[in-house]
């Protein structure tokens, strides 16, 4: 099968024949129907999290189950071929304090497949299971797969672990309804995300912080009837990072505070800028991965009674979640699938996901 791989020493996307592979008895082969592209792939390989080289990235997959394992089952039966499945990408072991409390990013055995070993452990099922989606086939373990709804396509499943991502953050910051929120990097993927899973969560006031006015317009229509405002970077001036200009711009227009701010910035001011304009008791959700340090003294943490929330990627149960709305009607998020590409485009593709030359809010390869 012709698939994308990664090399020990090398940042670039390489396509290849590779064997199919042989699904064990508690495996199933999933025929990939759509693969999302993601800056984490390069951003992770770079800082050395691919542990198993030569490998397939890709951790979000949709597709059509072709062989099952003789031991193999989903849900409640048997995950006979044809049936239309998403993958959920992270790994870990099912039974310790971490994965019995909804918090599997956290186990010892935590890695993704397709993607990054993050656990401490031995990581057993990393080294059976690193292989991901962006290629024609990928196994995977019976019970990582979720059947779909058939009003759900492949390419909304594919990227069903960024509105899992989305879905943790707003769950983390503990909203009331009617909750004012500030989006970072509201014109992404994790940002159009949540913009999009808003409207669920009884949000009552956007303010989405972006670089340029014109792309944060455009994602102004995702929010349903929540109202949008904006704050666009390019707008505050050349000084805005050493001026405190975003915080002030926010603390205009939220004059009582943000109740959160959901921060998706890999780096730079304008996470602490967000943040000291939070209301007394407000969440500051970091989600971005900034490796930039929070310049206030801890003792404001304490008196504005904040709540600071760092999460690395979701659970199955936000992904279940998100499954649920999109089951019932309640969202639909076709329109967030901005770009699609061919497989064997996909070095140059990924080129043009961490290039943002254009807007592009969620990506996906289709083999």
């Amino acid at each position: 099968m012709l698939a994308v791989r990664v090399r020990e020493g090398s940042l670039d996307l390489h396509l290849e024949k590779v064997p199919v592979p042989e699904p064990g008895p508690r495996d199933v082969l999933v025929k990939v129907a759509s693969a999302g592209l993601a800056p984490s792939i390069t951003k992770h390989l770079a800082r050395g999290r691919f542990t198993h080289l030569p490998s397939t990235p890709g951790h979000e997959v949709a597709g059509t189950v072709v062989e099952a394992g003789a031991d193999a089952r989903t849900g409640s039966g048997r995950p006979l071929p044809g049936a239309r499945v998403r993958v959920h990408p992270m790994l870990s072991c099912g039974m310790c304090r971490y994965c019995t409390t909804a918090r599997q990013q956290m186990c010892a055995e935590a890695a993704m497949i397709g993607n990054a070993a993050f656990g401490t452990g031995p990581m057993e099922l990393y080294a059976r299971y690193h292989d991901g989606g962006l290629a024609e086939y990928v196994r995977v373990p019976d019970r990582l797969v979720d059947p779909l709804p058939d009003h759900v396509g492949f390419d909304v499943a594919a990227k069903l672990h960024e509105l899992g991502n989305a879905h943790r953050a707003l769950n983390g910051a503990d909203l009331h309804p009617g909750a004012a929120v500030v989006v970072t990097a509201a014109t992404g993927a994790m940002g159009t995300a949540t913009v999009k899973l808003a409207e669920s969560f009884q949000v009552g006031e956007l303010v989405l912080v972006g670089r340029s006015a014109e792309r944060l317009e455009a994602v102004r229509p995702l929010a349903g009837s929540v109202p949008v405002r904006t704050v666009a970077l390019e707008d505050l001036g050349p000084g805005w990072a050493e001026t405190g200009a975003l915080t002030a711009r926010l603390r205009e227009l939220l004059p009582g505070g943000a109740d959160a701010v959901l921060d998706y910035l890999p780096g730079g001011p304008g996470t602490a800028q967000a943040a000291e304009a939070l209301a007394t008791g407000g969440a500051l959700v970091h989600m971005g991965g900034s490796g930039d340090v929070l310049p206030f003294p801890i003792r404001v943490i304490m008196t504005r009674c904040w709540k600071v929330v760092g999460t690395r990627g979701c659970t199955r149960e936000d992904t279940s979640a998100v499954l649920g709305l999109l089951d019932s009607g309640r969202l639909r998020a076709d329109e967030l699938i901005t770009h699609r590409f061919a497989l064997r485009d996909a070095p140059e593709a990924m080129a043009a996901v961490l290039g943002r030359a254009e807007p592009m809010w969620m990506a996906v390869v289709n083999p």
